[in-house]
């Protein structure tokens, strides 16, 4: 297809096509004379990979790129594409020095300990995850933290849900590309799920059933559940990976 196609069927105009081509983002097309090229569908999958992580994945370009190397390098193993994508959408907190952050450290090591997770937990995740705890005390929400066991109990099943959907992809770069897409939209969507979740939950509890589905049960805590979070969104918004920006 001529770039024009591609720019109609990808919902991306040609000027920035053109911009992810230089950038090493997007692969030229091929040439078909010295001044067109032609692109298919593996261009089409590639520019709404590149939208997704940068509109909805909050990426930067520099973090998309190094993601996309890691894609495309096909003597990466699965669970290595997992940890490199983690790392890049993981926010740092190397600014956070002290006590403080230590103790939560040792918290999040005593965390992957009792749910026997084969997992670094100083790595990135367990890094971003100290954070949260810091930032949960600092905030006077401290009690906060009890709920970690409650919160990694949730998370086991929804985690195993993503590796079964990788795991239908045959194509090496569908199922790269998979895990990739669901680590950062499958934040958005839990987060999303999570704050339906809330609305219902205070719906129940200090409305009843009455309204259940309608935009009155919605008005009890806000559009997105804010009063029923409360330091529930505070925690889980500092803790998103999607908001990372390389």
């Amino acid at each position: 297809m001529r770039i024009g196609e591609l720019s109609s069927r990808s919902g991306v105009p040609v000027p920035t096509i053109k911009f992810y081509v230089r950038e090493g983002l997007l692969p030229a097309g091929r040439l078909t004379s010295p001044n067109q090229a032609s692109y298919d569908s593996g261009h089409e999958r590639r520019l709404r990979l590149i939208r997704a992580l940068l509109d909805v994945g909050g990426l930067s370009l520099a973090a998309i790129g190094d993601v996309l190397r890691v894609v495309e390098d096909p003597a990466q193993p699965v669970h290595k594409v997992l940890s490199a994508a983690a790392k890049r959408l993981t926010p740092s907190h190397e600014g956070e020095v002290g006590p403080e952050l230590d103790d939560a450290r040792d918290e999040v090591a005593e965390l992957v300990e009792r749910r026997g997770w084969r997992v670094e937990a100083h790595g990135p995740a367990g890094e971003s995850l100290a954070g949260v705890i810091v930032a949960l005390r600092r905030a006077g929400h401290g009690g906060f933290v009890e709920l970690l066991d409650d919160y990694a109990a949730a998370a086991e099943p929804v985690a195993r849900a993503d590796l079964d959907y990788v795991g239908r992809r045959v194509a090496r770069e569908e199922l790269v590309e998979s895990v990739v897409v669901g680590t950062v939209l499958g934040e958005a969507m839990f987060s999303a799920l999570r704050r339906l979740a809330h609305v219902d939950a205070s719906a129940r509890a200090y409305d009843g059933d009455e309204g259940a589905g309608g935009r009155g049960s919605e008005g009890a805590v806000g559009p997105d559940g804010d009063a029923a979070g409360g330091p529930a969104d505070e925690g889980a918004e500092s803790a998103r990976v999607p908001g990372a920006d390389g």
